[in-house]
């Protein structure tokens, strides 16, 4: 005769989280500190990505807790990969956007734009400087 397994035990307490042991991620309490730090840039974003120009407080919440479990979670890559040479360096976030290549060809844009900007602004300075000098 055929026994059916044992029910699974009852289970008490909170349900785990996906944090795993010995890695350097906060808990999920340090993420509510940070809630609304970019609620209005994110309503802004959904706005021009098509939702309603006020969107639910809900909504935009939701969006800004996947945004901060996805930077963190960048983060904490990119130090797991810094910690061999000591030192974290935009190349460590390039490598682990590698093959998504909308997002890795939109970061090396944004990446030769701002250094663009820097040459501009010294350039600025110095003609500035050069100005300063002649008068």
């Amino acid at each position: 005769m055929h026994n059916p397994p044992p029910p699974p035990p009852p289970t008490s307490g909170p349900p785990a989280t996906k944090q795993k042991a010995g890695s350097s991620q906060p808990p999920d309490s340090s993420l509510k500190r940070k809630r609304g730090f970019f609620q209005k840039d994110l309503q802004h974003m959904m706005y021009g990505f098509g939702d309603d120009p006020n969107p639910l407080p809900e909504t935009v919440t939701l969006v800004e807790d996947i945004v901060l479990e996805y930077i963190t979670d960048l983060v904490h890559k990119a130090q797991d990969i810094a910690s061999k040479r000591g030192k974290l360096l935009t190349e460590d976030f390039l490598y682990l956007i590698r093959k998504d290549l909308p997002k890795l060809h939109r970061c090396t844009e944004l990446l030769s734009m701002n250094e663009e900007l820097k040459q501009a602004r010294k350039a600025f300075e110095v003609d500035e400087e050069k100005l300063a000098s002649a008068e």
